[in-house]
């Protein structure tokens, strides 16, 4: 109980930590105090967004491929808790897959003068949403418990091979207006930011305690669905 409520409070403590930095420390052309950022060619202000918006990203990819892996270990035990590990890891990387897109269209509002222009990396992340937003439609539609684990098992594993592609290749292999397109010359993917020291600390930060957070919600989340799952149970049983 006293290790849970310590990781739960670091958990807090450098959350709030990179949220005040990726905020408040202003970007200059050359910075000279600890707590300034330089100013990146194509970004500008705006460059603090990837303190929220990458972490979003990362973790999306975090949690769809665990599903896989949960998915396939159900495959081969045919254990439902595997199919519930899989489904808390969807339901997740669907959430964090939306906080990815909302934090790159307001990026978008200000860089480019509209939420949405059906930019490669936009069109992918919309994309990952419709795929993976049929999942749940298809485990609500069928019933029987060991057919829906099934199903979502052989379909997680599909469409996580779609993944890498709409994350990491389509928006690289194709013009547009996204940091890191096949046209950028300017700012470039994001570990060819010409970051300083203490911006690369905030940012590595960042991705260490949003995944943090997300295996914390994961544990929980699966948790609860297997125990409803018991308690469904033994309610039928009784």
């Amino acid at each position: 109980m006293k290790k849970d409520l310590i990781w739960k409070a670091a958990i807090y403590l450098i959350m709030s930590m990179v949220i005040v930095a990726g905020i408040a420390f202003p970007i200059v052309e050359k910075p000279s105090a600890w707590y300034e950022f330089p100013l990146i060619m194509g970004l500008g202000e705006n460059a603090k967004i990837i303190f929220f918006h990458v972490p979003s990203s990362w973790l999306t990819v975090i949690a769809y491929l665990m599903a896989m892996v949960y998915g396939v270990k159900y495959l081969r035990k045919k254990n439902l808790e595997d199919d519930m590990k899989s489904y808390a890891a969807i339901q997740l990387g669907s959430i964090f897959c939306i906080l990815a897109t909302v934090t790159g269209s307001v990026w978008a509002k200000f860089a480019w003068g509209s939420f949405w222009h059906w930019d490669p990396r936009e069109t992918s992340i919309f994309a990952l949403l419709l795929i993976y937003g049929a999942l749940f439609a298809l485990r609500s539609a069928i019933e029987n418990d060991e057919k829906r684990a099934t199903l979502s098992a052989v379909y997680s594993i599909i469409a996580f091979i779609t993944v890498p592609f709409f994350i990491f290749i389509m928006p690289r292999i194709m013009t547009g207006l996204h940091p890191g397109s096949a046209d950028d010359s300017n700012a470039g993917p994001v570990v060819n930011f010409k970051m300083n020291a203490n911006m690369q600390v905030v940012f590595y930060v960042s991705l260490a305690v949003f995944t943090m957070l997300y295996f914390w919600m994961w544990k929980l989340g699966s948790s609860a669905l297997i125990l409803n799952e018991k308690v469904k149970k033994l309610k039928y049983r009784s």
